[in-house]
């Protein structure tokens, strides 16, 4: 499963309106980008009280890209 497949399975488990929910990724030579898109209604249940399950995703994706072995991810979240 690929890193793109992985995070927007983790993401629609997590939100209310799943089929609004875009993950996508980009490779530079330097890191792979996730960008995780959700509605504005989402946003609560993605970032978490005071950041933690943020945190706690950002960390079960890049242990999938270690597993993967894609050297670096940065992992984006914003709302639409």
């Amino acid at each position: 499963m690929n890193i793109t497949d992985f995070t927007t399975y983790l993401i629609k488990n997590l939100v209310q309106e799943p089929d609004l929910v875009k993950v996508s990724s980009f490779d530079n030579e330097e890191e792979t980008i996730v960008e995780i898109l959700v509605s504005n209604k989402d946003m609560g249940a993605i970032i978490g009280k005071g950041g933690k399950n943020a945190k706690a995703l950002r960390t079960i994706i890049s242990a999938h890209a270690y597993l993967n072995k894609i050297k670096r991810v940065k992992v984006n979240i914003d709302s639409f």
